[in-house]
């Protein structure tokens, strides 16, 4: 089988760090910034970056309707910190009406944004995480976590008791961002499932 086309959301945050990380995963990896290059992919990654900054660019460019579409398709996606918050189902504290972040409802579930605290309270931490060997180093940096999932979402990794990382179906999201520790198994994880 040939390798599954996957998207990396090129609006803000850690692009080419997601686009290294999926092309050493196996997957052929592709910027995605219009709609036709949102129709041409397999699946979508949404990286870290703010949440209200991608959610303004999404309405902006034409692509928010149509990547909601695309995910209640059935398009699989993966989502790091800012893509965990858009993935949700609905976010706590979205932010300032006509500039909050908006849910993409790619995962049942509640995600609070800057969980963890400010900047200055980001951090690194060696996490348990179902389904990997080992354990992960998990990099938080401004971090969500997630308050609530739905019957069909599965908790794989908790950091300070909060889930920080869950799945439902070929939808996976993580609170921290593993595309900038050089570990690859979270991108082979889903690059994997796309097979």
């Amino acid at each position: 089988m040939s390798a599954p086309t996957v998207g990396v959301l090129a609006l803000q945050g850690d692009t080419r760090e997601h686009l290294a990380a999926l092309r050493e995963a196996g997957a052929e990896a592709v910027t995605v910034r219009r709609l036709v290059e949102l129709e041409r992919v397999d699946a979508l990654v949404i990286p870290g970056g703010e949440s209200t900054t991608m959610s303004h660019l999404l309405r902006e460019l034409d692509l928010l309707e149509p990547l909601r579409a695309r995910l209640a398709d059935g398009m699989p996606a993966y989502g790091s910190c800012a893509g965990m918050i858009l993935l949700a189902s609905e976010i706590a504290d979205a932010g300032v009406p006509g500039r909050e972040a908006l849910p993409l409802g790619g995962i049942d579930m509640t995600v609070r944004r800057n969980a963890f605290g400010r900047q200055v309270d980001s951090f690194e931490d060696d996490i348990d995480f179902n389904g990997l060997d080992g354990s992960i180093h998990a990099v938080f940096i401004r971090a969500p976590w997630v308050e609530r999932v739905g019957a069909d979402v599965e908790v794989l990794a908790r950091a300070a008791g909060h889930p920080v990382a869950v799945r439902q179906g070929r939808m996976l999201a993580t609170a921290f961002h593993p595309e900038v520790t050089g570990d690859r198994r979270v991108h082979r994880l889903f690059v994997e499932s796309l097979r």
